[in-house]
């Protein structure tokens, strides 16, 4: 049996962990009340352009009658052979299952374009590490290696090749990454995320764009989900690729955790998230002060910048809700621990008296 000393000086590393485990839970908690507050205060700014984007649907002419081409860049579709996927996770562990799942999401999603050229994106440090080490950018794949030299066999000598996309290394890649976006997210950096992306593809140096995040409605509601961007198939529909729900049993773990810190387990829409949504639904024509084709060509790449921002408000609030529910467990878990050593604690203490005990009796009666 272990000894005394050693069962206590245990227990106090397990109480020790535990505190730290339950102000980390605490913090998360703070943390998630405020990401929260910035994902419900974006949703009415996010509701009322769609309303006006819809609204405008039906008055701009978007297609051309002839041709049926798209007026609009961001509106026209392409065969997918180049795609760029957006990868959002965490900066940080200690969140359970959290980046791991976002990873295998994105990784069952690449499986799903095989042949393609993939571009990824990773916001996150957890993301980037994984994805690189994954898809490493010096591997050069014997198809790729033989569709060059065919290539270069056959142009001729002292004539320049056609103009051809440039030569990948791999037929996935890590193009960029963004990390520490995610501490406090702006508006402005992901502006300029958003533009790059809309630039190549209005250049079509992409076909699609696809965003792999944690969709974030409540502490229990919560999901990973593959978002199609673009090409933009209809206004205010989320275009979901790939969807995963959690399980009965994480649910309840998170409502718990949420109990325990003083988390609502729903929010309540806002007055302005109302009126944003009247504006939908009312049956009044509107009339605009510029054209209507004008207005949807302003107003249509902000909705595909607030689509990321949306993805990274929401991934944000759903770490910490998955850190809050990790810290939470572990604390659990420590408690559980700290009444099993003490159990064999005074179990071995037990022993040991009843030994001395023993000893004592053993000697008096030798004598």
């Amino acid at each position: 049996m272990p000894n005394v000393l050693d069962i206590k000086r245990r227990i106090r590393s397990v109480i020790n962990t535990r505190q730290i485990t339950k102000a980390m839970k605490m913090v998360s908690a703070a943390k998630l009340r405020r990401a929260q507050e910035r994902a419900m205060a974006a949703r009415p700014y996010a509701l009322m352009m769609t309303n006006v984007l819809k609204s405008l649907v039906s008055r701009a002419e978007l297609y051309d009658p002839v041709t049926g081409r798209s007026h609009h860049p961001l509106l026209i579709r392409r065969e997918e052979n180049n795609v760029l996927v957006v990868v959002v996770t965490g900066d940080k562990g200690l969140a359970g299952a959290f980046n791991t799942n976002i990873n295998k999401a994105a990784t069952r999603f690449l499986e799903t374009k095989a042949g393609k050229n993939v571009d990824i994106e990773c916001v996150g440090r957890k993301g980037r590490d994984f994805l690189r080490r994954r898809f490493p950018a010096a591997t050069v794949q014997t198809a790729q290696l033989e569709q060059l030299l065919e290539h270069a066999l056959d142009v001729p000598d002292g004539t320049t090749p056609a103009a051809e996309p440039k030569n990948r290394l791999a037929p996935v890649e890590v193009i960029g990454e963004h990390v520490g976006v995610l501490a406090k997210v702006e508006y402005a950096q992901v502006h300029a995320l958003a533009n790059s992306i809309m630039d190549r593809y209005i250049h079509a140096e992409i076909d699609a764009v696809y965003v792999v995040f944690n969709e974030f409605k409540s502490v229990i509601a919560q999901r990973l989900v593959v978002d199609q961007i673009l090409p933009i198939e209809q206004i205010g529909e989320d275009v979901v690729r790939m969807a995963e729900e959690a399980s009965e049993e994480e649910r309840l773990r998170r409502a718990e955790a949420a109990k325990t810190a003083g988390i609502p387990l729903r929010e309540q829409e806002g007055a302005a998230a109302q009126a944003a949504s009247a504006f939908g639904t009312a049956n009044v024509d509107y009339i605009y002060e510029q054209t209507p084709e004008r207005l949807f060509g302003a107003l249509l790449p902000k909705y595909v910048v607030n689509q990321i921002y949306r993805a990274m408000l929401e991934s944000v609030a759903a770490e910490h809700a998955a850190r809050m529910t990790a810290m939470d467990s572990a604390t659990n878990n420590a408690s559980d621990m700290i009444e099993r050593l003490t159990l064999v604690m005074n179990r071995a203490r037990q022993a040991k008296i009843t030994k001395e005990i023993i000893e004592i009796v053993s000697g008096a009666a030798a004598q």
